[in-house]
């Protein structure tokens, strides 16, 4: 459904458009760290200094000033209603709330004060506790706030189960798997930390604590998985509670030796928050004290992931560095920048040293494959991105460095385009971390109430393997290719839109899809194309910007629908652009959208989330028909089962970008869209064509 008709059709001068190139390239060029790279906040919801706060309590390393700092955060993101939320503009989330409530309490903040008692009329209204997610639950325990006995069971003999064996470690995504391997031993040793008095939170229970049930409901269907996998559980506490468990200890020390093995030089774990927290606690409770190296490297390593000034503590759930600057070069190159230029020639270098050449999890499902592949972070050895690493190599073969250099960065690309085919999943498409990562049935386990545990493949990060192979010189004629790009046609929806898994959300995944299919020599006169573009042109806002919020991934009423935003417009950009739409005025519009709200310093301003974590599936990807209210996984638009982002960089570089292409086909030069031809030869053993021709 169209939302309105934009209210103008007059181009944008050519001199507006340059200026905010210019701007914006100059803001990228003040903005560069001196080691080449870029790099801006992800923002996430406030459950990160609240569940931070909880482990340094925890971890008796709790410090009044930064709990005085984290409190001032959580009380900036409260509503009005005294409730927190998922993402910016969100209606208020029941177990956000309840972790920010606790750890004010615990930071000492009087229950009696108005902005707690406001947000405890809030969770009772939803509920109280015994309607929270099982991960807020399992956090009340360790602090004695909810019964251990209303928590699944994870004995940690799983870990001995064999690559083969249906509920290995190895069938959950990296960040699952990460998770769940110290959570074997929480959910088993139910370790439980002392507070003060003052700290509990009983009011939070709609019936006195005596008289609540904490016994895990059973699923409703007469049979089937959510059944099975409950007696399993049920099975599972009454091994538990047997007092000889001859694995026992060969299991945990499996457990130590894995997460001593995961753990990054930056002391995180999978370099995102989750796996970190609880890996720190399960070792903790399985007998290492503060002094131990991994546990001291562990905890201050949060100091990098930490942004902190004199009032407030902030913590990101990962940093992206890696990610910020290939796509901050991408957009460069393409606006202008010459590829010789020293902050591109920076940026390379930094990129390549950057590549991953150490073994990791992914090698369970790619066996004998050579690692090649990036990750997010600055240090991440253990599971290099898919995503990352193929705008990755777009940025680097649009920057051949001096002759002397170069053969480095070919063996690079080539060397990470062997390892992206070994990754191909056999529906042809390409996940974020594994291959065929898939069994939706692991999504029933009595904890999956938050979050994705697969990671199966997804249109957008298939995309944009489909424009980096474009752009190193293959076509359709090679065969992973051509299976890509039938998994992407595959995956279009009715209404001519491409889900967005890891954007928000439809525009996100058009905009993935679009620039892909042009730079892979696809006629764009098709229909399924043009349906494409009609989709666009219908959900256009009438300031002549792009926008969708978070709350699509929840309600099909909103595909496409919601505030303008940078980002977004430069998505929608991006796809009208490559279907060939530059003249239309929808264009236009859009551009002047962009040119309009550019800031003086040649940025823009985006408080709306437009990154998606996890849409909160639990399997990974969008589901045929979404639950309805009392059905298990549904979800409101508050988005209570996912995880949403702000990434900061996204405002300016996607932008850049989208302006860059605008002008370069405006003056008929082309998008840069187009083949790299730097002499760069596949003949590292992969099944491809020689990467000069194309052929």
């Amino acid at each position: 459904m169209a939302l309105n008709t934009p209210t103008s059709e007059k181009p944008v001068p050519a001199a507006v458009v340059e200026h905010a190139i210019v701007t914006c390239q100059d803001y990228f060029r003040r903005n560069q760290f001196q080691k080449g790279y870029w790099w801006a906040r992800m923002e996430a919801n406030p459950t990160m200094e609240a569940e931070y706060l909880l482990l340094t309590h925890f971890l008796g390393k709790g410090d009044d000033e930064r709990w005085r700092k984290i409190a001032n955060y959580l009380l900036q993101q409260q509503s009005e209603d005294g409730a927190w939320g998922q993402y910016y503009g969100a209606s208020g989330d029941l177990s956000t709330s309840v972790e920010c409530y606790f750890a004010l309490k615990l930071a000492g903040h009087p229950s009696e004060a108005r902005y707690m008692q406001k947000a405890r009329d809030f969770i009772l209204s939803m509920g109280g506790v015994p309607q929270t997610r099982m991960f807020t639950k399992i956090w009340l325990a360790m602090f004695g706030q909810w019964d251990w006995k209303g928590t699944p069971t994870m004995p940690p003999e799983i870990m001995l189960l064999p690559t083969w064996a249906p509920f290995n470690i190895y069938e959950f995504s990296s960040w699952s798997r990460g998770t769940i391997v110290p959570m074997l031993v929480i959910l088993t040793r139910h370790p439980t930390c002392e507070i003060p008095k003052m700290a509990a939170i009983d009011e939070l229970y709609p019936l006195p604590r005596a008289e609540t049930d904490y016994s895990m409901p059973e699923p409703d269907a007469n049979w089937g998985w959510p059944k099975l996998l409950y007696y399993v559980d049920q099975a599972l506490g009454l091994y538990d509670r047997l007092p000889i468990h001859p694995l026992r200890g060969n299991a945990e020390r499996k457990i130590i030796d894995w997460l001593k093995e995961h753990q990054e030089r930056d002391g995180s774990w999978g370099g995102i928050q989750p796996p970190w927290v609880y890996s720190l606690i399960a070792l903790h409770q399985l007998g290492f004290d503060m002094d131990h190296p991994v546990m001291q490297q562990g905890f201050t390593g949060f100091e990098d992931f930490a942004i902190e000034d004199e009032e407030t503590f902030i913590v990101q759930p990962c940093i992206s560095p890696v990610w910020d600057t290939c796509l901050a070069q991408i957009a460069l190159v393409e606006s202008g920048v010459a590829a010789s230029n020293p902050m591109i020639q920076k940026s390379t270098r930094w990129l390549l040293d950057r590549q991953i050449l150490e073994p990791g999890d992914w090698q369970v499902r790619a066996k004998n494959t050579e690692p090649g592949g990036w990750s997010f972070e600055f240090e991440n050895v253990h599971y290099p991105d898919i995503d990352d690493a193929a705008e990755v190599i777009i940025a680097l073969a649009s920057a051949p460095l001096p002759p002397d250099e170069d053969p480095r960065r070919q063996e690079a690309i080539k060397r990470c385009v062997d390892w992206l085919l070994a990754l191909q999943s056999k529906n042809g498409g390409w996940a974020a971390f594994d291959k065929d990562n898939n069994h939706k049935y692991l999504a029933k386990l009595p904890f999956s109430d938050f979050g994705e545990l697969l990671d199966p493949p997804s249109v957008d990060v298939t995309a944009h393997l489909v424009e980096m192979f474009a752009k190193l010189g293959y076509t359709q004629d090679f065969s992973p290719v051509k299976r890509a790009c039938d998994f992407i046609k595959q995956e279009q929806e009715a209404d001519g839109s491409w889900f967005g898994r890891w954007g928000v959300n439809y525009v996100y995944g058009i905009g993935a899809v679009l620039p892909a299919m042009s730079a892979i020599g696809e006629d764009m006169r098709q229909p399924y194309i043009r349906k494409a573009v009609t989709w666009l042109l219908d959900h256009q806002n009438n300031d002549g910007g792009w926008g969708e919020s978070c709350a699509s991934y929840a309600d099909p009423d909103l595909r496409g629908v919601g505030p303008s935003t940078a980002s977004q417009t430069a998505w929608a950009l991006l796809a009208l652009l490559a279907a060939g739409e530059v003249h239309d005025p929808a264009v236009h519009m859009g551009v002047r959208y962009l040119t309009g709200t550019q800031t003086a310093d040649g940025s823009w301003d985006e408080p709306h989330f437009t990154g998606a974590g996890f849409p909160g599936y639990l399997v990974g990807e969008k589901l045929a028909q979404l639950p309805k209210p009392g059905e298990r996984g549904h979800q409101g638009r508050n988005i209570s089962a996912g995880f949403m982002i702000n990434y900061h960089l996204y405002r300016n570089y996607w932008p850049l970008l989208a302006l860059g292409r605008f002008r370069n086909l405006s003056n008929g030069l082309g998008s840069r869209n187009g083949i790299f031809s730097d002499g760069i030869i596949n003949d590292s053993g992969a099944d491809g064509p020689d990467l000069t021709t194309g052929g």
